[in-house]
Protein backbone atom coordinates (compact mmCIF):
# COMPACT_ATOMS: atom_id res chain seq x y z
CA UNK A 1 0.00 0.00 0.00
CA UNK A 2 2.46 2.38 1.02
CA UNK A 3 4.52 1.96 -2.58
CA UNK A 4 1.57 2.49 -4.36
CA UNK A 5 1.04 5.79 -2.00
CA UNK A 6 4.48 7.04 -3.01
CA UNK A 7 4.00 6.13 -6.81
CA UNK A 8 0.97 8.24 -6.85
CA UNK A 9 2.61 10.91 -4.77
CA UNK A 10 5.32 11.10 -7.60
CA UNK A 11 2.90 11.20 -10.46
CA UNK A 12 1.59 14.78 -8.49
CA UNK A 13 -1.45 13.02 -7.16
CA UNK A 14 -2.52 14.38 -3.68
CA UNK A 15 -2.83 11.05 -1.48
CA UNK A 16 -3.57 10.54 2.12
CA UNK A 17 -4.49 7.53 4.01
CA UNK A 18 -5.37 5.57 6.88
CA UNK A 19 -3.18 3.50 9.11
CA UNK A 20 -4.18 2.01 12.79
CA UNK A 21 -0.70 3.02 14.29
CA UNK A 22 1.95 4.79 13.48
CA UNK A 23 5.48 2.91 12.20
CA UNK A 24 8.55 3.54 10.01
CA UNK A 25 6.60 3.19 7.27
CA UNK A 26 3.81 6.03 7.60
CA UNK A 27 6.59 8.40 9.03
CA UNK A 28 8.17 8.06 5.84
CA UNK A 29 4.96 8.82 3.75
CA UNK A 30 4.04 12.21 6.33
CA UNK A 31 8.04 13.00 5.33
CA UNK A 32 7.41 12.75 1.84
CA UNK A 33 3.91 15.30 2.32
CA UNK A 34 1.56 12.79 2.40
CA UNK A 35 -1.19 13.06 4.71
CA UNK A 36 -1.86 9.84 7.17
CA UNK A 37 -4.59 9.96 9.99
CA UNK A 38 -4.62 7.28 12.73
CA UNK A 39 -8.19 6.94 13.59
CA UNK A 40 -11.11 6.11 11.11
CA UNK A 41 -13.60 8.99 10.06
CA UNK A 42 -15.86 9.37 7.14
CA UNK A 43 -14.56 13.15 6.76
CA UNK A 44 -11.42 12.02 5.38
CA UNK A 45 -12.69 10.56 2.07
CA UNK A 46 -13.85 14.62 0.83
CA UNK A 47 -12.76 15.24 -2.08
CA UNK A 48 -10.96 12.00 -3.41
CA UNK A 49 -11.26 10.77 -6.79
CA UNK A 50 -10.59 7.50 -6.29
CA UNK A 51 -9.66 4.99 -2.60
CA UNK A 52 -7.24 2.06 -2.64
CA UNK A 53 -7.75 -0.60 -0.37
CA UNK A 54 -6.10 -3.69 0.85
CA UNK A 55 -8.55 -6.64 1.08
CA UNK A 56 -6.26 -7.33 4.55
CA UNK A 57 -8.75 -4.58 6.34
CA UNK A 58 -12.35 -6.07 7.30
CA UNK A 59 -15.19 -5.50 5.32
CA UNK A 60 -17.02 -3.03 7.93
CA UNK A 61 -13.99 -0.98 7.87
CA UNK A 62 -16.13 2.62 8.49
CA UNK A 63 -13.97 4.45 5.66
CA UNK A 64 -14.57 1.83 3.71
CA UNK A 65 -18.66 1.48 3.94
CA UNK A 66 -18.47 5.00 3.52
CA UNK A 67 -16.50 5.66 0.35
CA UNK A 68 -18.99 2.63 -0.90
CA UNK A 69 -21.88 5.05 -0.31
CA UNK A 70 -20.49 8.43 -1.21
CA UNK A 71 -20.29 6.41 -4.81
CA UNK A 72 -16.55 6.96 -4.72
CA UNK A 73 -14.06 4.74 -7.23
CA UNK A 74 -13.03 2.01 -4.95
CA UNK A 75 -10.41 -0.62 -5.96
CA UNK A 76 -8.46 -2.94 -4.14
CA UNK A 77 -4.38 -2.87 -3.88
CA UNK A 78 -4.12 -5.89 -6.79
CA UNK A 79 -6.47 -4.15 -9.14
CA UNK A 80 -4.72 -0.67 -8.87
CA UNK A 81 -1.42 -2.60 -9.20
CA UNK A 82 -2.38 -4.59 -12.20
CA UNK A 83 -3.46 -1.85 -13.70
CA UNK A 84 -0.22 0.18 -13.29
CA UNK A 85 1.81 -2.78 -14.34
CA UNK A 86 0.47 -2.89 -17.98
CA UNK A 87 2.38 0.44 -19.16
CA UNK A 88 5.81 -1.34 -18.40
CA UNK A 89 7.14 -5.00 -19.21
CA UNK A 90 6.35 -6.57 -15.60
CA UNK A 91 8.69 -8.98 -13.83
CA UNK A 92 5.69 -10.88 -11.28
CA UNK A 93 8.05 -12.68 -8.84
CA UNK A 94 5.60 -15.23 -6.69
CA UNK A 95 5.97 -17.66 -4.48
CA UNK A 96 4.43 -18.18 -0.41
CA UNK A 97 7.91 -17.38 0.92
CA UNK A 98 11.26 -15.21 -1.12
CA UNK A 99 9.10 -12.68 -2.93
CA UNK A 100 10.11 -9.97 -1.08
CA UNK A 101 14.18 -10.89 -0.88
CA UNK A 102 13.97 -12.31 -4.37
CA UNK A 103 12.13 -8.66 -5.73
CA UNK A 104 14.76 -6.65 -4.02
CA UNK A 105 17.89 -8.60 -5.47
CA UNK A 106 16.57 -8.47 -8.55
CA UNK A 107 15.83 -4.54 -8.53
CA UNK A 108 19.22 -3.81 -6.80
CA UNK A 109 20.76 -6.64 -9.58
CA UNK A 110 18.96 -5.10 -12.76
CA UNK A 111 19.41 -1.55 -12.04
CA UNK A 112 23.49 -1.96 -11.17
CA UNK A 113 23.74 -3.54 -14.48
CA UNK A 114 22.22 -0.99 -16.33
CA UNK A 115 18.09 -1.98 -16.50
CA UNK A 116 17.05 1.00 -14.63
CA UNK A 117 13.42 -0.78 -13.43
CA UNK A 118 10.94 0.51 -11.56
CA UNK A 119 9.62 -1.81 -8.44
CA UNK A 120 7.32 -2.48 -5.89
CA UNK A 121 8.66 -4.24 -3.22
CA UNK A 122 7.12 -5.81 0.28
CA UNK A 123 9.98 -4.60 2.39
CA UNK A 124 12.22 -1.73 2.62
CA UNK A 125 15.13 -2.54 0.44
CA UNK A 126 18.57 -1.09 2.32
CA UNK A 127 20.28 0.64 -0.94
CA UNK A 128 16.77 2.22 -1.52
CA UNK A 129 15.76 2.77 1.87
CA UNK A 130 12.41 2.41 0.44
CA UNK A 131 9.67 -0.34 -0.98
CA UNK A 132 9.67 1.83 -4.51
CA UNK A 133 11.64 2.87 -6.78
CA UNK A 134 10.57 4.70 -10.32
CA UNK A 135 12.89 3.83 -12.91
CA UNK A 136 13.47 4.81 -16.43
CA UNK A 137 13.18 1.98 -18.30
CA UNK A 138 10.15 -0.25 -19.45
CA UNK A 139 10.52 -3.23 -16.90
CA UNK A 140 9.04 -3.21 -13.49
CA UNK A 141 9.42 -5.57 -10.51
CA UNK A 142 6.37 -6.68 -9.07
CA UNK A 143 5.68 -8.94 -6.33
CA UNK A 144 3.19 -11.43 -7.00
CA UNK A 145 1.30 -11.68 -4.10
CA UNK A 146 -0.89 -14.57 -3.46
CA UNK A 147 -3.59 -13.62 -1.09
CA UNK A 148 -6.82 -13.27 -2.14
CA UNK A 149 -5.67 -14.45 -5.62
CA UNK A 150 -4.34 -10.87 -5.74
CA UNK A 151 -1.31 -12.32 -8.36
CA UNK A 152 -4.23 -12.94 -11.17
CA UNK A 153 -4.39 -9.28 -11.64
CA UNK A 154 -1.11 -9.62 -13.19
CA UNK A 155 -0.34 -10.58 -16.78
CA UNK A 156 3.86 -10.68 -16.62
CA UNK A 157 6.84 -10.70 -19.34
CA UNK A 158 8.35 -12.60 -17.01
CA UNK A 159 7.21 -14.96 -13.98
CA UNK A 160 9.28 -16.03 -10.84
CA UNK A 161 7.94 -18.71 -8.83
CA UNK A 162 9.80 -19.28 -5.70
CA UNK A 163 7.98 -21.65 -3.17
CA UNK A 164 4.62 -23.57 -3.06
CA UNK A 165 4.41 -24.26 0.55
CA UNK A 166 0.79 -24.22 1.76
CA UNK A 167 -0.03 -20.55 2.91
CA UNK A 168 -3.25 -18.18 3.29
CA UNK A 169 -6.08 -22.10 4.00
CA UNK A 170 -8.47 -19.04 4.87
CA UNK A 171 -8.62 -17.94 1.18
CA UNK A 172 -8.14 -21.20 -0.36
CA UNK A 173 -9.79 -23.68 1.83
CA UNK A 174 -6.85 -26.86 0.61
CA UNK A 175 -2.95 -26.22 -0.76
CA UNK A 176 -4.34 -27.54 -4.04
CA UNK A 177 -6.45 -25.45 -4.46
CA UNK A 178 -3.87 -22.96 -4.04
CA UNK A 179 -1.52 -24.71 -5.88
CA UNK A 180 -3.78 -24.70 -8.94
CA UNK A 181 -4.26 -21.13 -8.97
CA UNK A 182 -0.55 -20.45 -8.55
CA UNK A 183 -0.64 -22.55 -11.96
CA UNK A 184 -3.69 -20.22 -13.18
CA UNK A 185 -0.98 -17.19 -12.42
CA UNK A 186 1.92 -18.88 -14.20
CA UNK A 187 -0.12 -19.27 -17.44
CA UNK A 188 -0.70 -15.61 -18.05
CA UNK A 189 3.00 -15.08 -17.91
CA UNK A 190 3.32 -13.41 -21.59
CA UNK A 191 3.28 -15.73 -24.23
CA UNK A 192 6.91 -14.08 -25.53
CA UNK A 193 8.15 -14.00 -21.77
CA UNK A 194 10.08 -16.43 -19.81
CA UNK A 195 9.32 -18.61 -16.33
CA UNK A 196 11.81 -19.28 -14.04
CA UNK A 197 10.51 -21.47 -11.40
CA UNK A 198 12.85 -22.98 -7.98
CA UNK A 199 14.26 -26.32 -9.11
CA UNK A 200 12.80 -27.76 -6.10
CA UNK A 201 9.39 -27.20 -7.94
CA UNK A 202 10.02 -28.92 -10.92
CA UNK A 203 8.16 -31.94 -10.14
CA UNK A 204 4.94 -29.52 -10.79
CA UNK A 205 2.97 -30.14 -13.38
CA UNK A 206 3.63 -26.63 -15.48
CA UNK A 207 1.63 -26.09 -18.15
CA UNK A 208 4.81 -24.03 -20.15
CA UNK A 209 8.43 -25.13 -20.30
CA UNK A 210 10.32 -23.16 -17.00
CA UNK A 211 13.68 -22.13 -16.46
CA UNK A 212 14.70 -23.88 -13.73
CA UNK A 213 17.19 -22.35 -10.78
CA UNK A 214 18.59 -23.18 -7.16
CA UNK A 215 21.43 -24.60 -5.49
CA UNK A 216 23.51 -27.07 -7.02
CA UNK A 217 20.92 -27.74 -9.48
CA UNK A 218 18.59 -26.13 -12.21
CA UNK A 219 19.82 -24.41 -15.39
CA UNK A 220 20.99 -21.43 -13.12
CA UNK A 221 22.45 -23.06 -9.85
CA UNK A 222 24.85 -21.65 -7.09
CA UNK A 223 28.27 -23.99 -6.51
CA UNK A 224 31.05 -24.32 -4.20
CA UNK A 225 28.71 -22.89 -1.47
CA UNK A 226 31.41 -21.46 1.34
CA UNK A 227 30.05 -19.62 5.22
CA UNK A 228 32.45 -17.46 6.40
CA UNK A 229 30.91 -15.02 9.21
CA UNK A 230 27.82 -13.54 8.38
CA UNK A 231 28.65 -13.92 4.32
CA UNK A 232 28.48 -16.62 1.79
CA UNK A 233 30.23 -17.27 -1.27
CA UNK A 234 29.41 -18.82 -4.14
CA UNK A 235 29.91 -19.51 -7.87
CA UNK A 236 26.86 -18.58 -10.27
CA UNK A 237 26.84 -21.05 -12.93
CA UNK A 238 24.39 -21.26 -16.40
CA UNK A 239 24.68 -21.74 -19.94
CA UNK A 240 28.04 -20.47 -20.50
CA UNK A 241 28.46 -18.34 -17.76
CA UNK A 242 30.54 -18.83 -14.41
CA UNK A 243 30.94 -16.13 -11.92
CA UNK A 244 33.31 -17.62 -9.13
CA UNK A 245 33.40 -16.71 -5.28
CA UNK A 246 30.65 -14.27 -5.25
CA UNK A 247 30.19 -12.91 -1.66
CA UNK A 248 26.44 -12.22 -0.69
CA UNK A 249 25.85 -10.51 2.85
CA UNK A 250 22.60 -11.86 3.61
CA UNK A 251 23.56 -15.31 5.22
CA UNK A 252 22.01 -18.81 4.09
CA UNK A 253 21.15 -21.21 1.26
CA UNK A 254 17.52 -19.71 0.49
CA UNK A 255 19.00 -16.56 0.07
CA UNK A 256 21.63 -17.81 -2.51
CA UNK A 257 18.53 -19.38 -3.81
CA UNK A 258 16.92 -16.34 -3.62
CA UNK A 259 19.86 -14.47 -5.61
CA UNK A 260 20.72 -16.83 -7.73
CA UNK A 261 16.95 -16.53 -9.22
CA UNK A 262 17.77 -12.29 -9.82
CA UNK A 263 20.49 -13.40 -11.33
CA UNK A 264 18.58 -15.44 -13.80
CA UNK A 265 16.02 -12.85 -14.60
CA UNK A 266 19.22 -10.28 -15.34
CA UNK A 267 20.89 -12.43 -18.13
CA UNK A 268 17.61 -12.86 -19.74
CA UNK A 269 16.97 -9.02 -19.75
CA UNK A 270 20.31 -8.44 -21.18
CA UNK A 271 22.09 -7.10 -17.86
CA UNK A 272 26.11 -6.25 -17.80
CA UNK A 273 27.53 -9.98 -17.16
CA UNK A 274 30.67 -7.90 -15.70
CA UNK A 275 29.05 -5.84 -13.12
CA UNK A 276 26.94 -8.82 -11.96
CA UNK A 277 29.56 -10.01 -8.69
CA UNK A 278 29.91 -6.00 -8.17
CA UNK A 279 25.98 -6.16 -7.88
CA UNK A 280 25.65 -8.89 -5.16
CA UNK A 281 28.09 -7.82 -3.05
CA UNK A 282 26.77 -4.35 -2.88
CA UNK A 283 23.41 -5.70 -1.84
CA UNK A 284 22.77 -4.44 1.40
CA UNK A 285 19.95 -6.49 2.15
CA UNK A 286 16.20 -5.59 3.32
CA UNK A 287 14.66 -4.71 6.77
CA UNK A 288 13.47 -7.65 8.81
CA UNK A 289 14.84 -10.35 6.36
CA UNK A 290 17.77 -11.86 8.36
CA UNK A 291 18.97 -8.54 9.87
CA UNK A 292 21.72 -8.74 12.32
CA UNK A 293 21.31 -5.75 14.97
CA UNK A 294 23.65 -6.90 17.32
CA UNK A 295 27.13 -8.89 17.19
CA UNK A 296 30.00 -9.77 19.54
CA UNK A 297 31.56 -13.01 19.98
CA UNK A 298 29.65 -14.19 23.03
CA UNK A 299 25.86 -12.50 22.26
CA UNK A 300 24.15 -12.18 18.57
CA UNK A 301 21.02 -10.70 17.80
CA UNK A 302 18.93 -11.42 14.51
CA UNK A 303 15.33 -10.27 13.26
CA UNK A 304 13.39 -11.78 10.33
CA UNK A 305 10.21 -11.80 9.41
CA UNK A 306 9.70 -15.78 9.07
CA UNK A 307 5.84 -16.18 9.87
CA UNK A 308 5.45 -19.84 7.73
CA UNK A 309 7.16 -23.36 9.24
CA UNK A 310 9.39 -23.80 6.46
CA UNK A 311 10.58 -19.88 6.69
CA UNK A 312 11.62 -20.71 10.29
CA UNK A 313 13.19 -23.68 9.64
CA UNK A 314 14.84 -21.40 7.01
CA UNK A 315 16.33 -19.12 9.46
CA UNK A 316 17.06 -21.19 12.50
CA UNK A 317 18.63 -23.64 9.82
CA UNK A 318 21.06 -20.87 9.11
CA UNK A 319 21.54 -19.39 12.44
CA UNK A 320 22.85 -22.68 13.77
CA UNK A 321 24.98 -23.07 11.18
CA UNK A 322 26.63 -19.70 11.61
CA UNK A 323 26.79 -20.13 15.31
CA UNK A 324 27.52 -23.71 15.73
CA UNK A 325 28.51 -23.39 19.38
CA UNK A 326 25.73 -21.30 20.65
CA UNK A 327 22.81 -21.40 22.52
CA UNK A 328 20.29 -20.60 20.40
CA UNK A 329 16.98 -18.63 21.68
CA UNK A 330 14.24 -18.26 19.08
CA UNK A 331 11.46 -15.73 20.11
CA UNK A 332 8.21 -16.41 17.77
CA UNK A 333 5.24 -14.13 17.61
CA UNK A 334 2.36 -16.11 15.45
CA UNK A 335 0.41 -14.26 12.58
CA UNK A 336 -2.73 -14.69 12.48
CA UNK A 337 -5.47 -17.68 13.98
CA UNK A 338 -6.43 -19.48 10.91
CA UNK A 339 -2.80 -19.82 10.34
CA UNK A 340 -2.14 -20.98 13.77
CA UNK A 341 -4.84 -23.25 13.56
CA UNK A 342 -3.60 -25.27 10.09
CA UNK A 343 -0.10 -25.25 11.21
CA UNK A 344 0.65 -25.17 14.63
CA UNK A 345 2.12 -28.96 14.40
CA UNK A 346 4.68 -27.32 11.53
CA UNK A 347 5.53 -24.55 14.20
CA UNK A 348 5.85 -26.72 17.10
CA UNK A 349 8.10 -28.88 14.59
CA UNK A 350 10.54 -26.15 13.84
CA UNK A 351 10.75 -24.53 17.40
CA UNK A 352 11.69 -28.18 18.90
CA UNK A 353 14.90 -27.02 16.68
CA UNK A 354 15.41 -23.79 19.25
CA UNK A 355 17.76 -24.45 22.83
CA UNK A 356 15.07 -22.12 24.27
CA UNK A 357 11.60 -20.92 22.02
CA UNK A 358 10.06 -17.95 23.94
CA UNK A 359 6.25 -17.87 22.13
CA UNK A 360 4.62 -14.66 22.39
CA UNK A 361 0.95 -14.54 22.03
CA UNK A 362 -0.77 -14.35 18.36
CA UNK A 363 -0.98 -11.13 16.38
CA UNK A 364 -4.31 -11.21 14.92
CA UNK A 365 -3.81 -8.44 12.29
CA UNK A 366 -7.32 -8.20 10.25
CA UNK A 367 -8.86 -11.50 12.01
CA UNK A 368 -11.13 -12.40 14.71
CA UNK A 369 -9.95 -14.81 17.63
CA UNK A 370 -11.20 -18.39 17.04
CA UNK A 371 -12.54 -20.19 19.79
CA UNK A 372 -9.53 -22.58 21.34
CA UNK A 373 -6.74 -21.31 18.95
CA UNK A 374 -3.98 -19.51 20.94
CA UNK A 375 -0.15 -19.82 21.15
CA UNK A 376 -0.69 -22.17 23.40
CA UNK A 377 -1.36 -24.85 20.79
CA UNK A 378 1.73 -24.56 19.45
CA UNK A 379 3.59 -24.33 22.63
CA UNK A 380 2.70 -27.91 23.75
CA UNK A 381 4.02 -29.41 20.97
CA UNK A 382 7.59 -27.58 20.87
CA UNK A 383 9.99 -30.85 22.55
CA UNK A 384 12.00 -28.54 24.16
CA UNK A 385 12.91 -28.53 27.70
CA UNK A 386 13.84 -24.99 27.59
CA UNK A 387 10.19 -23.17 26.33
CA UNK A 388 8.68 -20.09 27.77
CA UNK A 389 4.83 -18.34 27.03
CA UNK A 390 4.64 -15.46 27.96
CA UNK A 391 3.35 -11.68 27.37
CA UNK A 392 5.53 -9.33 24.90
CA UNK A 393 6.23 -6.52 28.11
CA UNK A 394 7.95 -9.57 30.00
CA UNK A 395 10.37 -10.03 27.27
CA UNK A 396 13.85 -8.16 28.52
CA UNK A 397 13.33 -10.26 32.03
CA UNK A 398 12.85 -13.61 30.57
CA UNK A 399 15.88 -13.59 28.00
CA UNK A 400 17.44 -12.30 30.88
CA UNK A 401 16.59 -15.68 33.33
CA UNK A 402 17.15 -17.89 29.99
CA UNK A 403 20.34 -16.38 28.19
CA UNK A 404 23.56 -18.09 28.59
CA UNK A 405 26.91 -16.96 27.15
CA UNK A 406 27.36 -17.38 24.66
CA UNK A 407 24.34 -17.03 22.63
CA UNK A 408 22.36 -15.95 19.39
CA UNK A 409 18.78 -14.54 19.95
CA UNK A 410 16.51 -14.90 16.81
CA UNK A 411 13.47 -12.86 16.85
CA UNK A 412 10.63 -14.13 14.18
CA UNK A 413 7.61 -13.32 12.84
CA UNK A 414 5.15 -10.83 10.46
CA UNK A 415 3.04 -9.05 13.05
CA UNK A 416 4.28 -6.09 15.66
CA UNK A 417 7.43 -7.83 16.88
CA UNK A 418 9.03 -5.58 14.79
CA UNK A 419 8.24 -3.15 17.87
CA UNK A 420 10.90 -5.35 20.07
CA UNK A 421 13.81 -5.58 17.94
CA UNK A 422 15.20 -2.01 19.66
CA UNK A 423 14.43 -3.21 22.74
CA UNK A 424 16.18 -6.34 22.13
CA UNK A 425 19.02 -4.26 20.54
CA UNK A 426 19.09 -2.62 24.31
CA UNK A 427 18.96 -5.74 26.30
CA UNK A 428 22.27 -6.61 24.16
CA UNK A 429 23.83 -4.11 24.58
CA UNK A 430 23.44 -3.82 28.53
CA UNK A 431 24.44 -7.55 28.71
CA UNK A 432 27.52 -7.03 27.06
CA UNK A 433 28.25 -3.31 29.20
Amino acid sequence: MSALAKFFHLQGKIVSGYDRVSSIVTKGLEEMGMKVWYELDAKHLQGNDLIVYTPAIPNDNVELCAAFEMGIPVLKRSQVLGYISQKYKAIGIAGTHGKTTTSSMMTHVLRYCGIDCTAFLGGIARNLQSNFVDGASDWVVIEADEFDRSFLTLYPEIGVVTSLDADHLDIYGTPEEMRATYHQYTQQVNESGRLFVHADLMDETWQRAPVSYGIEQGVFRAENLVFKGLKTYFDFVGPDIRIPAIALTMPGKHNVSNMVGALAVALELGGDTSKMKAAVESFAGIYRRYEAHFHTPMLSYIDDYAHLPAEIDAAIDTTKALFPDRQMVVVFQPHLFTRTRDFFKEFGSALSKADVAIMLDIYPAREEPIEGVDSGIIFREIETNHKKWIAKKKLAETLTSVVQSPTVILSLGAGDIDREVEKIKNWCTNQVS
